[in-house]
């Protein structure tokens, strides 16, 4: 017998213990679902290793004439159930430790849905609105090149998050082709109609926030006519969702983005709002609400709140302040662990981001489906087959929730962890 004891140290050497960030998040949450693992608890170690991550240097010859040098991501957290999936984001703020994040939330939410995908994301570090549009495309198209080695329609597929969308997908589809020297539309997702998209792929993920929301509010005996909505991010989920949400009968009153904080207890005009934020690229400005602080936004009298920006927006600071009955994550690990326990023993349900806003990769799932059939679907017929993923993977959580007697969160890991560790457990370690 080996002498040799487990490795069971869990902080990458790449990644000092000062620098988790988003990924001290992830493992927290790894944690606390390991008790709930039984036997494949031996397995537990695979969720807080990353499986692959290239980090690249992109230099781009600005329109100046000039050499700029910008850093990329692209992390493989988990691929034992399928290819990895994942989106590419470009934020300033881009770091090793969210991008890691990011990737694993993928494996758990892809997993959660029951989707046959692993975990990845990618990430460059750079303000995209500096950038003019033939910068912004050289910068992708070398991204592409860059992490090509590990990409393609069945190992890795990348998807539109923050700061791109479907022609930053166009290019990446073409300088991958390009460098194939064939054309492989099911290399991304999200990519535009012509190119081998999928109608709905642009409003699944609000869609699937709005899914998921429902039916939580069905079970606590919360009535979405007249209820109070607050949204935090007003881009593509947080529109979308808010959006159908108000269609249902429920009031719009408070918003927060990046550029302004506005309030209107009477109920905010989503339609002109959305207007405004497509002409000025926020909602500030807007004249159908006052102002009100950043802070008082977690304090709103609401009964539904959406935060759909960044992550590690509800903390324990703010926590406490919120009157919502039900949050619906709609962006990416948006509340800390310490934030989770005080909202829990408030009685506030959360429904967590990996599967709140599991729509979007639900839909991208059926456009690389489509992809490699090159037969595609009908608008209502992709809404519908949504639908009914995010209902059943909703339903099957909420019953894991009851048995457990534990958070929402905690039990979409229980689901996914044990999937995805299952598929680890069958595979076997080669060689």
């Amino acid at each position: 017998m080996s002498s040799i004891a487990p490795n069971t140290h869990t902080l990458p050497s790449y990644l000092p213990a000062h620098e988790l960030g988003p990924w001290g998040t992830y493992l927290q949450q790894v944690d606390r679902v390991t008790p709930y693992l039984g036997s494949l608890s031996r397995w537990v170690e695979t969720l807080k290793r990353p499986k692959r991550i290239l980090i690249v240097d992109i230099p781009i010859q600005m329109d100046n004439g000039t050499i700029a040098h910008f850093e990329g991501y692209r992390v493989q957290h988990n691929t034992s159930r399928g290819p990895g999936k994942g989106g590419v984001r470009f934020h300033q703020d881009v770091t090793l430790s969210e991008v890691m994040a990011l990737s694993a939330w993928m494996s758990v939410k892809n997993a959660g849905v029951n989707l046959p995908f692993g975990g990845a994301k990618g990430g460059i570090r750079v303000d995209p609105r500096q950038l003019s549009r033939g910068e912004l495309e050289r910068i992708t198209r070398r991204y592409t090149s860059e992490i090509g080695v590990i990409i393609g329609p069945t190992k890795d597929i990348p998807a539109p998050d923050v700061n791109t969308d479907e022609r930053v997908m166009a290019w990446m589809m073409d300088t991958y082709s390009m460098n194939e020297g064939s054309t492989a539309t099911g290399v991304v997702t999200g990519k535009p109609i012509a190119l081998g998209g999928s109608l709905g792929r642009r409003e699944a993920t609000g869609r699937g926030v709005f899914t998921v929301g429902i039916e939580a509010a069905q079970r606590i005996g919360l009535d979405i006519t007249g209820a109070r909505l607050a949204v935090q991010g007003f881009g593509n989920v947080g529109a979308v969702s808010a959006q159908l949400f108000v269609e249902a009968g429920a009031h719009l009153v408070a918003v927060q983005d990046h550029t302004d904080t506005l309030y209107n207890p009477a109920g905010l005009d989503v339609a002109a709002l959305q207007a405004h934020v497509k002409a000025h690229g926020g909602v500030a400005g807007f004249t159908g609400a006052e102002r009100i602080t950043p802070a008082q936004f977690w304090e709103v009298d609401c009964d539904i709140l959406i935060p759909a920006a960044l992550e590690q927006q509800i903390t324990e600071e703010n926590a406490p302040k919120i009157r919502a009955k039900l949050i619906i994550e709609g962006a990416n690990g948006p509340t800390t662990p310490q934030a989770d326990d005080i909202l829990a023993e408030r009685h506030i349900l959360v429904v967590p981001d990996v599967i709140a806003n599991a729509g979007g990769v639900t839909v991208s799932y059926f456009e690389w489906v489509q992809d490699f059939s090159s037969f595609f679907w009908s608008e209502d017929e992709i809404n519908a087959r949504l639908v009914k993923v995010m209902r059943d993977a909703f339903s099957h959580i909420w019953q894991t929730a009851q048995i457990h007697k534990v958070s929402l969160r905690t039990a979409t890991f229980i689901v996914a962890c044990t999937r995805i560790l299952q598929s680890r457990e069958l595979r076997g370690l080669y060689p």
